[in-house]
């Protein structure tokens, strides 16, 4: 990781943990869960939205009201509109991303999920992804949110990661592997 990314998502955390716990006491977790998702969506959708997180050209009162109409018009609740205005007056408005993932795992946490990222070649069928959530629930004992990403380069096979552990059954991998042991030999 970064240094950067290291430090963002530090920051993250800390105001994750202060949104999280603010939900929790008010009694606002469905709320936030709901304002979590709207702004995943948005920060993936509006390439102005990236923008103003990220560019230095934007000046603090810019990116406070900026982020202001943006939390008005999404109809965020008020816990998340003040600490995106509180982002934006401390110019930490670049740690959204994180925070937002932050948010996804302790929300996921909260209703005893785990989230599994899982790459394969080819999309999964509706069988084949609910086969897989099941034999990794046995593994895990929680219940497993699949997040698929398809990559065609991996040629087959899967790649599933679970919190810190990656289990890698990718053709491409094996055949990798392979290669190295072939240059070993000769």
């Amino acid at each position: 990781m970064s240094e950067t990314a290291g430090i963002s998502t530090g920051i993250a955390a800390r105001y994750a943990t202060a949104v999280f716990d603010l939900a929790k006491e008010g009694k606002a977790i469905k709320a936030l869960e709901a304002d979590v998702s709207a702004l995943e969506t948005a920060i993936n959708e509006s390439e102005d939205l990236r923008a103003l997180l990220t560019s230095p050209l934007y000046s603090r009162d810019q990116q406070a009201t900026a982020i202001s109409a943006v939390a008005k018009k999404m109809d965020l609740s008020q816990t998340t509109a003040n600490v995106l205005s509180l982002l934006a007056s401390k110019r930490r408005l670049f740690v959204l991303p994180h925070l937002v993932r932050v948010l996804q795992d302790m929300l996921a946490e909260e209703r005893g999920e785990v989230t599994a990222d899982v790459t394969t070649a080819k999309k999964l069928t509706k069988a084949q992804a609910d086969k897989l959530a099941k034999t990794l629930n046995a593994q895990v004992g929680k219940k497993i949110i699949i997040k698929e990403t398809v990559d065609e380069s991996i040629i087959g096979g899967l790649i599933v990661k679970v919190g810190s552990k990656m289990i890698d059954t990718s053709i491409a991998s094996k055949l990798n592997a392979l290669q190295n042991t072939m240059k070993e030999v000769g």
